[in-house]
Formats: C-alpha cells, structure tokens, sequence
C-alpha cells in the first residue's frame, strides 16, 4: 500500500451500528419520544390521503396525524410503521408526526423492552 492511501485494515470508522463484543448483538442509538415535549409512540393505522394517517397512539387514543413537508421527501410512511408523534396544543385529536422507525429498529426496541405493552405489534 503506497503511503497516504487508506486501507481496509478492519476499522470503518464510520458510523455503522455498534456491536456488543460478547453476544454480537447490534445496538442502534435511535431517537426515543422526548416526554417533557408531549411525543408518543404510535402505530401508522390507515392511509388517509393527502398527507394525512390515522394512528393509534401509546395512550389508546385515536389521532389524524400529519406528515410534514421535510419528511415526507426523505421517509416513506406506510401502515403498520412505528412512529413517534407529537399531539397539537389545541386540538389533541390532530397530531405531527416527527420520526419513522424502520422495522428492523421497531424490532430492536420491542426487544429491549422499550416499547410500551399497548402497541407492541413487534
């Protein structure tokens, strides 16, 4: 190897997901639903059209959440998908949603027991 050039001696050091060294289990460093800020988990129910799903939340209530333009370019939310909301100020039946889990991290948390008993489908 000529010097300065980078090899593929066995360190990435990027930013894949951490091993455990003992079992080989992975850990994900994912986003939880931040509590003080009001967010839920919620479960994606039924497509309604234009921007719009019906989620049931972590509390047992039913919402219509919106997707919001920055998102809805990047993630591509389907029902069935885990997601964390945030419920409005003045309407608590209408909510946000702020991020998708993909399944293999939805399976991680039910795993770790993170995931409230309500909405464990995972």
């Amino acid at each position: 190897m000529l010097q300065g050039e980078v090899g593929n001696s066995g360190t990435t050091g990027g930013t894949g997901p951490r091993r455990d060294s003992g079992e080989g289990e992975e850990y994900f460093r994912l986003p939880l639903p931040r509590r003080n800020q009001h967010e839920l988990f919620a479960i994606a129910d039924r497509l309604m059209g234009g921007s719009r799903i019906q989620v049931v939340c972590e509390d047992g209530k039913g919402r219509l959440a919106r997707i919001p333009g920055k998102m809805k370019r990047k993630a591509r939310v389907r029902a069935g998908d885990l997601l964390i909301i945030k419920p409005w100020d003045i309407q608590n039946e209408k909510a946000d949603i702020v991020f998708r889990y993909s399944r293999t991290q939805a399976i991680s948390l039910a795993k770790r027991h993170l995931l409230p008993e309500a909405i464990n489908v995972f």
